[in-house]
């Protein structure tokens, strides 16, 4: 089944520090879509990089391309008449408004998923920050490599604050038809 053009985004662009919450969050949301009958795709930074952009590294001109990568393959998803939730760090606000300039109004929703960088050191669920204060990693996102947050992304979740259940609650809201629009 694929989304009435006023089915609200149909990319919602996850972006965040490492073990924000990102990649939790998108597969909780995923879950919560497909219940109410929604045809759905995570694009995973992690998965990206083991596949589609694994022959990348972690440059300034490497994150851009991983980026439009990621953008180029929702837009087609989304075309294809999916919900696309997209979780990358994507840590370049100029990356991310490339990537919504590919969509047209209304379909892409930026949701800042924060969480403090002490919280994410602390989280650190696959040990790279770790790593990256050890300097094993260069460049690492949040600590040698700048993180710039969206200015005035459509949803922001500060994952210290709320659960899971209450993040997916707000994305969800987000997917809403909008105002006045007829859901058929």
């Amino acid at each position: 089944m694929s989304l009435p053009l006023n089915a609200g985004p149909r990319v919602l662009w996850l972006t965040g520090l490492s073990g924000a919450g990102k990649t939790t969050l998108s597969e909780a949301l995923a879950r919560g879509l497909r219940a109410r009958g929604e045809a759905v795709a995570v694009l995973d930074g992690d998965a990206l990089r083991r596949g589609l952009c694994a022959d990348l590294g972690f440059s300034p001109e490497a994150r851009a391309e991983n980026i439009r990568r990621a953008a180029e393959v929702a837009r087609l998803m989304a075309d294809a008449g999916l919900r696309v939730i997209v979780a990358l760090i994507s840590p370049y606000r100029h990356e991310r408004a490339l990537a919504r300039g590919l969509f047209r109004p209304g379909e892409f929703a930026e949701v800042h998923v924060h969480a403090p960088l002490a919280v994410v050191e602390a989280r650190d669920p696959k040990g790279l920050y770790a790593r990256a204060r050890r300097g094993e990693i260069p460049q690492f996102t949040g600590i040698d490599a700048p993180y710039e947050a969206p200015e005035q992304p459509e949803l922001r979740i500060d994952t210290a604050d709320c659960t899971v259940d209450e993040a997916v609650d707000r994305m969800l809201v987000l997917c809403q038809p909008a105002a006045g629009a007829d859901a058929a």
